[in-house]
């Protein structure tokens, strides 16, 4: 389980996240849905690592986040960015690999396993012919699948994606609920943050709310996500908000 107990996240000045606590054990998936500049981002780059917090305490599997190293750290937990550049021209394998050796260290060497391995997840993905092209020449969306499959790559226990559709088609936004679901019944531990409601609906076991860096409600889909609740979290009038989901599969759950 990674645990959090009320973390405070700032960047030198006043918290981007004030005093959250979360919970994510294996075989759940969270869905975390926030305005724009609530600290989405940041608190995900917390529980991963990247970003330390000055309060609070983080635990994955019982041991202190802040002590484990880097290989430790991407054994446990996988991350996938919102957005993602590398200077160098690496081909997709090149990217994907990177993410099979993530937690053997910097000098680790592929062995012709880890090649099959990476191969067969491509296949899975469906990415399989861009496994030469140049991860800098690919659209948005081919890069997101691409960060996606890294992160599987490492095969942790925890997975955490930073809106993982954002830059998707909607046959692929489709095929990546589908793929959250499999890895739910895989036994792995999944985050994600979204700006659809509806991919709450369909992908996730539990919901959490996030407003202005702290937590307004946590619960399943259906207990959060009604229509008064989703008017307060996006500040917009209840009536705007039913005449948005009418046209939606979810409509219904916001009535």
């Amino acid at each position: 389980m990674i645990e959090a107990r009320e973390l405070h996240i700032g960047y030198g000045g006043p918290d981007v996240v004030s005093g959250v606590s979360l919970r994510l054990g294996l075989g759940e998936t969270v869905a975390l849905l926030g305005p724009n500049g609530c600290g989405k981002t940041t608190l995900l780059k917390t529980l991963c690592g990247i970003h330390p917090a000055h309060g609070g305490t983080l635990q994955v599997d019982g041991r202190d986040l802040s002590t484990l190293s880097a290989p430790d750290r991407a054994r446990r937990i996988a991350y996938v960015p919102q957005q993602h550049r590398l200077v160098f021209a690496y081909s997709v394998t090149d990217v994907v690999m990177m993410g099979r050796l993530a937690g053997r260290g910097l000098i680790a060497r592929p062995a012709p396993a880890d090649h099959a391995a990476v191969h067969a997840l491509l296949a899975r993905l469906g990415l399989q012919d861009l496994s030469a092209r140049s991860y800098a020449a690919l659209s948005g969306g081919q890069r997101q699948q691409v960060l996606i499959a890294r992160a599987l790559a490492q095969d942790a226990p925890y997975l955490l994606l930073d809106e993982p559709a954002s830059s998707l088609d909607y046959g692929n936004q489709l095929r990546l609920l589908e793929l959250l679901g499999q890895l739910r019944d895989d036994g792995r531990g999944v985050l994600f943050t979204t700006h659809h409601p509806d991919h709450a609906f369909v992908a996730a076991t539990r919901v959490v709310l996030m407003q202005q860096g702290r937590f307004i409600a946590e619960g399943t889909p259906a207990q959060c996500m009604h229509r008064a609740q989703l008017a307060r979290l996006y500040a917009v009038p209840e009536e705007r908000l039913a005449q948005a989901a009418s046209a939606q599969h979810w409509a219904h759950q916001v009535g």
